[in-house]
């Protein structure tokens, strides 16, 4: 059951992440001037999909708290890394964004690591 709950704060935390990527975009870039920031941000605040962003943070927090009831911290602490694999592969496929050999590398390596971590129970 504990890695049930890495795995349901993975997904709670790749969720949050997409979601405000995805509805910040909708709402383009952050204006120059303070107030109009403020403004700006005081809209994204509103908008449902971004609270759920939020909501999802917080439930990935418990899910999280969970978890820790039942492996060491530096156990499971490296699997939250499985989070930036799968925010980078969603996203290329939900924005579009580029695939380089540097990232490519580098969430191997995320891999590789956790692989190597999940061996030390």
């Amino acid at each position: 059951m504990g890695f049930a709950y890495i795995f349901a704060t993975i997904i709670f935390t790749v969720y949050g992440q997409l979601i405000l990527k995805w509805k910040i975009d909708q709402y383009g870039s952050l204006p120059e001037e303070w107030f109009d920031k403020a403004i700006f941000i005081f809209r994204l605040l509103l908008d449902p999909l971004i609270l759920s962003g939020f909501l999802s943070a917080f439930v990935a927090s418990l899910f999280w708290m969970a978890a820790m009831t039942k492996f060491n911290i530096s156990f499971a602490y490296p699997f939250m890394s499985l989070s930036f694999v799968l925010v980078f592969l969603l996203s290329v496929f939900l924005f579009g964004e580029p695939v380089t050999s540097q990232k490519v590398i580098g969430l191997s390596l995320i891999v590789l690591g956790i692989i190597v971590t999940s061996q030390s129970i």
